[in-house]
């Protein structure tokens, strides 16, 4: 969820760049005929979820103020079915028609431009090729995404009036697909690098485009797998006491027990056993009823009280749909298993220590 809810904000699971694009977010750097090449791709691999974008950076001013801005041209009619921010709009309406002279900003570069809906922008920067660009747009609706750097920097203009004003002709600067779950990406994929066939265009996936949220990502599992190593840590310090304490108060019982031909060696494995067995339907009992708890939220799905609102601030749902599947299920099980079987070792090495007349005489 986390990683969708960062995908689907602008970058995508995949994006289709000239070559050199990605490394060179140049506005010659284009994809020629971009609006039919996502109208075939989209006929071709039966995904709506698909949308060519422009992007630039220009000046934008009102009768105040001049801030630059991030400009991107969109085509309204698929822009929401792979991003999130045409459900963000906090006053006015998103883009209705792709030739439209109409634009959409953010909340915080609104505030800082001194406009509101229904007043107009100038934009002003380079066409792709060379010229001076020059438009008016008005104001047609106020997006608040939540992210302070989003909304202080972003605007939006239907993809047409876009490519007028930038000289673009028919060129975009990506083809954005939501791949709808991440499993499906690396076939999607393969399937538009068989579809495009073309050596100056390149199909990016989110890991290429975000490497940053990889890391991130990579980052949160290093401390989510040393909290989960303390907590395994925590239970074997458990049964170590118990089955210490459970040596410790039979030591007579054990005494007898050698006193009678045991050896150590029967001890200690009858502890290892003990520790097995309760280990196991402890294990049991608890990982059937996670298994039914998480089963449920799975399909009912699980709201965390006061993240509503957060989450709908993003435009996401407010619902968690736990994943449950055998490696879920049975890996931490497993590893508290192993800690409780190696937590029994120090309690069974006390036995080859005991002396069977000493052992008697304790209380």
């Amino acid at each position: 969820l986390m990683i969708d809810s960062s995908l689907s904000v602008l970058t995508g699971h995949l994006q289709i760049q000239e070559k050199n694009y990605h490394s060179e977010m140049r506005i010659r750097n284009s994809i020629p005929d971009g609006r039919a090449l996502a109208k075939r791709l989209r006929n071709k691999m039966g995904n709506q979820n698909l949308a060519a974008r422009s992007t630039t950076f220009a000046l934008a001013s009102s009768a105040e103020r001049s801030f630059g801005i991030q400009l991107i041209g969109v085509q309204p009619d698929y822009e929401h079915r792979i991003s999130t921010l045409p459900g963000l709009i906090s006053e006015g309406r998103y883009l209705a028609a792709t030739d439209a002279q109409e634009i959409v900003v953010g909340s915080a570069l609104a505030r800082n431009l001194k406009v509101s809906v229904g007043d107009e922008i100038t934009l002003l920067g380079s066409g792709r090729d060379g010229s001076f660009a020059a438009g008016i747009a008005s104001v047609v609706g106020i997006l608040h995404s939540g992210t302070s750097e989003l909304d202080r920097s972003i605007a939006q203009l239907p993809l047409g009036y876009f490519q007028s004003i930038f000289s673009m002709q028919d060129h975009v600067h990506s083809i954005v697909l939501n791949s709808g779950k991440l499993s499906a990406v690396a076939d999607q994929k393969r399937q538009l690098n068989q579809l495009i066939a073309s050596p100056e265009l390149r199909v990016l996936d989110w890991d290429e485009l975000q490497p940053g949220l990889k890391q991130a990502i990579q980052a949160d599992m290093f401390s989510a797998i040393v909290m989960y190593a303390i907590l395994i840590i925590l239970v074997a310090f458990s049964v170590l006491n118990t089955q210490l304490m459970s040596v410790l108060e039979r030591t007579h019982e054990f005494g007898v027990m050698m006193a009678l031909g045991f050896r150590p060696g029967s001890l200690a494995r009858l502890v290892f056993l003990e520790t097995a067995v309760m280990s196991f339907i402890g294990l049991v009992i608890g990982s059937l009823l996670g298994s039914l708890l998480a089963g449920y939220f799975s399909i009912n799905g699980l709201i965390i009280p006061g993240m509503e609102e957060v989450m709908d601030q993003y435009n996401l749902p407010s619902d968690i749909y736990p994943m449950v599947n055998l490696i879920s299920v049975l890996v931490g099980p497993v590893v508290v298993f192993i800690g409780a079987m190696l937590a029994a070792i120090y309690p069974a090495l006390r036995l080859y220590s005991l002396q069977p007349v000493t052992a008697m005489r304790a209380v």
